[in-house]
């Protein structure tokens, strides 16, 4: 077999643009991540895009992949990419990825950056449950090679600041995990709340799932708030922190 020659001179984009955040990585040729540029969705505009992308100046870029749950912020990109760099973005749910993962579900139902994860942990031999917590705590199951469906629940960071919003006797609060659960003052019962409230969201969420699949799955923690979940006795699960971003790598790889 001859082995596939890569010029050494491309490079390759791979984006994840969320509801708060935007994550941007420059590829080299073997596909290695060398810089990573990260964006706040809301402050897009032309000049902050010129602003933070000039290490694409003189880049050979031969292909651009995003996930995209903002569709404004992925054209306003795309078309500056394009008009500025001469680059030609996709998103992922335009293409055809029936060699990586089978898709059950209506495709137009399912963020992009759900379908990239799936892809990112499928091995045709497992099945696991991918849980992102980002602006929205998502659970999404993939058994096997076939993305099944999903879950979505209030996002933490997003609850906490509404809760604040509301709440005139609420202050700020940083969340943390929490041993206690009865708390003594109003930041040990904020913590405790989240905490162990979404303990136990997330135990039944998992416990439902298996039941209805009548599966075993190992449980991937994915976003910002993964590593207070970390240590879940029941489940083991494994933080893989640019999960997103993996899946999209390794869809450009097969390209």
């Amino acid at each position: 077999m001859k082995k596939k020659i890569i010029n050494s001179n491309n490079f390759y984009i791979v984006g994840d643009i969320g509801n708060t955040d935007t994550k941007i990585f420059l590829l080299n040729h073997e596909f290695v991540k060398i810089k990573k540029i990260f964006l706040k969705t809301r402050l897009i505009t032309n000049m902050y895009i010129y602003k933070n992308l000039k290490i694409l100046n003189n880049k050979k870029i031969k292909n651009c992949l995003f996930s995209s749950v903002v569709p404004s912020a992925y054209e306003q990109i795309k078309i500056l990419l394009k008009r500025r760099y001469n680059i030609t973005c996709t998103e992922l749910k335009n293409m055809n990825l029936s060699k990586l993962v089978k898709i059950k579900v209506n495709r137009s139902q399912v963020g992009s950056d759900r379908i990239s994860n799936a892809v990112s942990v499928i091995d045709n031999r497992n099945n696991y449950i991918v849980i992102d917590f980002g602006t929205a705590t998502t659970f999404d199951v993939i058994i096997k090679n076939t993305y099944y469906g999903g879950v979505i629940a209030p996002g933490i960071s997003l609850s906490l600041n509404t809760l604040i919003k509301k709440a005139t006797l609420i202050p700020m609060i940083n969340l943390s995990k929490i041993s206690r659960v009865v708390g003594r003052n109003t930041n040990q019962a904020v913590r405790s709340g989240f905490y162990w409230g979404y303990i136990g969201l997330i135990d039944n969420i998992i416990l439902m799932i298996k039941k209805q699949t009548n599966k075993s799955f190992k449980i991937i923690l994915t976003g910002g708030f993964s590593y207070m979940f970390k240590n879940l006795k029941k489940y083991r699960p494994v933080i893989q922190k640019n999960l997103t971003i993996d899946g999209l790598v390794k869809v450009i790889k097969n390209i």
